[in-house]
């Protein structure tokens, strides 16, 4: 039987526009142990939120899904029916958005919001609904959780409200936790300490986690396997280390070397020239390819399978061709790639305990 609580398959997702047809999600497919955390990283466009958006049915109305299938358990999720869903959604799936003033009702109490899924989904009392909810804001430290369960969003700061957000996602105790983003929004300190608590969370809960970034540094202190995504495809797939330690797509390569490093004071960081595709019309072959120093000519003439790098590791880069010539990533990156792994992994770098108002 298979450990994987989460398998997508051949997902292709369409957006119609007045523009035409947006070509959004090509043929995605991924799994999800119990667990674990996978991180989906990737420029703004590639695709992550719209492919974890599907998971959770709360796709826009002009959205498509052409072909494909998403497995809770062995249950195909696309063919259940809104019931269901509705079923799965606080229950099985739970999800926490970017920004958490967009996410909480500014008219409704804390206590009242965190207990609101417990009500919908639960079907208990009022009163062990808000007795739930005043232990799971103090499971994600909130001080003095039992004094301002009365209080509103706005009396709380940016990170204690990103933790409240996380405290109505976790509520119900859900099987796969997907987080879009959560810590963009917030300052480095906070993010740490946001990142710090999820792990915490998922060791108590044993929640499997999809944790949506645009930020490798962010996916070295948290993922357990890493998935890029570029134009609409998943392009590279393997552990954490292997994707830091031995990258072997050039668009994983650009990724690396834009992250800062604590020897990068006033230095230029590297960029990725160019833009993505237009997914009104994909190219014909690998659509990183006019943005790829090591393009061939191949890379226009057809889109590239995965290659096995490990029985964890695969990435679809004609580089990894037999055939292909012998190019090795910038030294330059790999050295702040290995760095930056090292810091995060082994907690050399502090941080900053938090006070009342993170």
């Amino acid at each position: 039987m298979s450990d994987n609580i989460l398998e997508v398959k051949n997902l292709n997702i369409n957006f119609k526009t007045f523009a035409g047809t947006v070509q959004a999600i090509r043929d995605v497919s991924f799994n999800l142990k119990k667990g674990e955390t996978l991180a989906i990283v990737g420029e703004s466009g590639s695709g992550k939120s719209v492919t974890t958006r599907s998971i959770m049915g709360l796709l826009a109305s002009n959205a498509v899904i052409e072909h494909g299938e998403i497995l809770f358990k062995g249950q195909d999720l696309l063919k259940e029916s809104a019931k269901e869903m509705d079923h799965h959604r606080g229950n099985d799936l739970s999800m926490i958005f970017q920004d958490p003033m967009t996410s909480l009702d500014p008219t409704m109490t804390i206590g009242k919001q965190v207990a609101e899924p417990l009500r919908i989904h639960g079907k208990i009392s009022k009163e062990k609904a808000l007795k739930r909810a005043q232990e799971v804001l103090e499971l994600v430290g909130i001080p003095n959780a039992k004094n301002r369960m009365k209080d509103f969003p706005h009396q709380f700061s940016g990170g204690q409200r990103q933790r409240i957000v996380i405290a109505i996602a976790i509520v119900n105790y859900p099987e796969i936790l997907i987080a879009d983003e959560p810590t963009t929004a917030l300052d480095v300190t906070v993010q740490a300490q946001i990142i710090d608590l999820m792990r915490e969370l998922q060791e108590k809960l044993e929640t499997s986690i999809i944790f949506i970034t645009h930020d490798l540094g962010v996916v070295a202190g948290i993922a357990d396997r890493v998935a890029v995504m570029y134009a609409g495809k998943i392009i590279e797939v393997g552990t954490v280390d292997e994707i830091f330690y031995q990258p072997k797509h050039p668009y994983t390569w650009g990724l690396l070397s834009s992250m800062p490093t604590l020897d990068t004071k006033g230095a230029k960081l590297s960029s990725i020239p160019g833009t993505p595709p237009d997914l009104l019309d994909p190219p014909k072959g690998d659509a990183f390819a006019p943005r790829n120093p090591y393009a061939m000519q191949i890379d226009l003439e057809a889109q590239p399978p995965f290659f096995k790098v490990s029985d964890t590791h695969y990435a679809a880069t004609w580089l990894l061709h037999p055939d292909a010539p012998k190019v090795q990533p910038p030294a330059p990156i790999v050295k702040r790639a290995q760095e930056y792994a090292h810091l995060m992994q082994t907690g050399a770098v502090d941080t900053p305990s938090e006070g009342s108002q993170n």
